[in-house]
């Protein structure tokens, strides 16, 4: 079945508010876990066109390259290395203003200048981390990391 988002401008929350009933209405029925973050991944590149927008899945000791929309990304990242590492490592959300000033900052792309990370769970289990970018530095603040989180109880 196509699915169309209903892109809507202005007000960053108000987009969020728009994009999260549509979210949830894509991922009612799906069980399957690489089908839901790839139309969670494109939902949120078409409403915001993210520089970069994606999933890190846990497999063994590292993470691994899941469903993302923008350029081509890094593969694999270390536990408690780069952003998504640490996130993953501290289980906790990073907004990150700046990434040239992140300690062990995993370079992909030279044009992003910020990042927020926020792991996901389902059930008790830490499956990821969902990597938003910015080519735009102090891109990311509170409003975005509520409304991801909120995407991510989604699939729980």
């Amino acid at each position: 079945m196509a699915e169309d988002l209903k892109i809507i401008s202005g007000d960053r929350e108000e987009q969020y508010k728009s994009l999260v009933p549509q979210i949830k209405a894509l991922l009612t029925g799906e069980t399957d876990l690489i089908a839901n973050l790839a139309n969670i991944a494109a939902a949120l590149k078409e409403q915001f066109n993210f520089f970069w927008v994606g999933f890190y899945l846990v497999k063994e000791n590292e993470l691994v390259l899941g469903p993302f929309q923008g350029p081509v990304a890094c593969t694999r990242i270390a536990y408690n290395r780069g952003v998504c590492g640490t996130s993953w490592a501290q289980e906790e959300t990073l907004i990150v203003p700046n990434v040239e000033e992140f300690p062990g900052h995993i370079a992909c792309s030279s044009l992003s200048k910020s990042e927020i990370v926020i792991p996901f769970y389902l059930g008790e289990n830490l499956m990821g981390v969902l990597d938003v970018d910015s080519e735009l530095l102090n891109y990311f603040d509170k409003i975005d990391e509520k409304y991801l989180k909120e995407i991510l109880n989604l699939l729980s």
